[in-house]
């Protein structure tokens, strides 16, 4: 409290201050107007320097945007510092997008962060700065170049004398945790072509929430195993195929019968990558040109799957020449354009691509699809068997380890007769009930092998009737010969002087 006798001290000290602070807003104004932005810079780079020679600290700014690309390694920080947040931050960003599946969280400009590598103590600061409007207009003209009115940057500051494995080790360090999390939280995305068809060279998608995994396919641990190793030593081996001189591809072909969960596998393989899934359908593609257009607009850590690869539409060869160009209507699609696309120049468009043709009849392709390098690994997916049921009596019956007293029934019946795993879990989704539903299925394998009894009885009668009509044939064809040779050896013998 101050006196009668000191309040006109504070007021004049109050109003001494007022003044003071309004002459350095003066200064400061006039000085923006008087000394050009490049000046000003200058100065204060100069200042920094002069402070910076006598501190042990040493300071990386990481923009936002370099030039108009953005800034991995500023993402990169956003995404590894949001795991860093702490009690003790007091402000922070939150959003959330309709794609989105969980909030995402971000540091707030002034907050700052510590870090530690390698025993190396690190100190992060998100900061912003308003930019000259003008500065990078040289036209003035606001539509042209509509200016930027905030940057955004990170500072990290560290000891001087850890310069080296800073930028050598804790950056790439930095940016490989963030592509991580980056693909861990990623919403996987289903591309289909345009509406408006291949010409526009664009995919409409669908958010991917197929919810199969290696651990729900009905497949045996052997073949699950060896695809999953096979995927994993593929994303290890950039350097490998860039040193060879190779794409970064792979390519798979699914053949079985319908229903052995080809397209089930394709889901669970990109679930295990977090690849994006490009579902092609060749019969609406026209040329070889159409088909380079929709390549080059496919994304990288991709799939792009062509399903029905035996009956999805005839590929003629280029060289056939069954196809007439003056008809622009008419299929221009060649086996050699689909070649091209798998593994010729066109093919290198891309990185860390994945290629998987599906077909329930592999012996109807043609034979230069399935050489390697253009199929590099072949997946026979072949009907049930016994460990594919008891991953499905699991996943749908929640029957564990142990089994039921109707499994050694079922694994006989499952011996002698083919079903597929569709058909096997169509019956198990019927009742909830593990009795019924084991039960059910149980009639279904008996009903299935009846069948294919009878079928194979009747192929078996037919078989012999068959072979009856070919010999039959055959002696006909015999006699008939044999008459031919007589009626020549006369005309011979006529036709000769004695």
């Amino acid at each position: 409290m101050f006196s009668m006798k000191e309040m006109p001290s504070a007021q004049s000290l109050f109003s001494a201050y007022a003044s003071m602070a309004g002459s350095l807003m003066l200064f400061r104004s006039m000085g923006n107007d008087l000394i050009p932005a490049p000046v000003r810079s200058y100065v204060a780079a100069g200042i920094r320097r002069l402070f910076n020679l006598h501190s042990p600290l040493f300071t990386l700014v990481i923009e936002e945007t370099t030039g108009i690309s953005p800034n991995q390694i500023f993402e990169a920080a956003e995404i590894y510092l949001s795991t860093k947040i702490t009690s003790d931050t007091g402000r922070l960003r939150i959003s959330k997008t309709p794609k989105d599946r969980n909030p995402t969280i971000r540091l707030e400009k002034g907050e700052a962060i510590t870090d530690s590598f390698d025993g190396i103590q690190l100190l992060w600061t998100f900061n912003s700065q308003d930019n000259d409007k003008n500065s990078n207009n040289p036209s003035n003209n606001p539509n042209l170049f509509p200016p930027k009115t905030e940057r955004h940057f990170f500072e990290l500051k560290f000891n001087k004398t850890h310069r080296h494995k800073i930028l050598n080790s804790y950056i790439p360090f930095l940016l490989d945790r963030a592509l991580a999390m980056k693909n861990q939280e990623r919403t996987l995305k289903m591309y289909t072509m345009n509406s408006s068809g291949c010409y526009s060279g664009k995919w409409d998608s669908v958010n991917l929430e197929h919810p199969a995994t290696f651990e729900t396919v009905a497949m045996e641990a052997e073949g699950k195993k060896a695809v999953m190793e096979d995927l994993d030593r593929f994303l290890k081996r950039k350097e490998f195929y860039k040193r060879v001189g190779r794409a970064w591809k792979r390519g798979y072909l699914l053949y079985g019968p319908p229903g052995t969960g080809k397209s089930s596998l394709v889901a669970a393989m990109a679930n295990y990558l977090k690849f994006d899934i490009y579902d092609l359908q060749l019969g609406n593609v026209i040329q070889d040109s159409d088909l380079r257009k929709l390549l080059l607009t496919t994304g990288n850590r991709s799939i792009l799957v062509i399903e029905d690869i035996d009956c999805t539409v005839e590929l003629p060869d280029r060289h056939h020449g069954d196809w007439r160009p003056n008809h622009p209507r008419e299929i221009q699609l060649t086996l050699s354009g689909l070649l091209n696309f798998i593994d010729g120049l066109w093919s290198s468009c891309g990185d860390e691509r994945i290629i998987i043709f599906t077909t329930n009849n592999k012996d109807r392709l043609d034979p230069a699809l399935l050489r390697p390098g253009r199929m590099d690994m072949h997946i026979h997916m072949s009907y049930c068997t016994f460990h594919g049921f008891k991953l499905l009596a699991a996943n749908y019956l929640q029957i564990g380890p142990t089994g039921h007293r109707l499994f050694p029934e079922i694994k006989t019946l499952l011996d002698a007769t083919e079903v597929t795993p569709a058909q096997i879990a169509e019956e198990l989704m019927k009742s909830e009930d593990a009795d019924m539903s084991l039960e059910g299925l149980v009639k279904l394998l008996k009903r299935k092998k009846m069948e294919q009894e009878e079928e194979d009885n009747d192929n078996g009668e037919d078989g012999e009737e068959e072979g009856k009509l070919r010999e039959a044939k055959r002696l006909k064809v015999e006699a008939k010969k044999k008459v031919t040779t007589r009626v020549k050896s006369r005309k011979l013998l006529r036709g000769r002087k004695f």
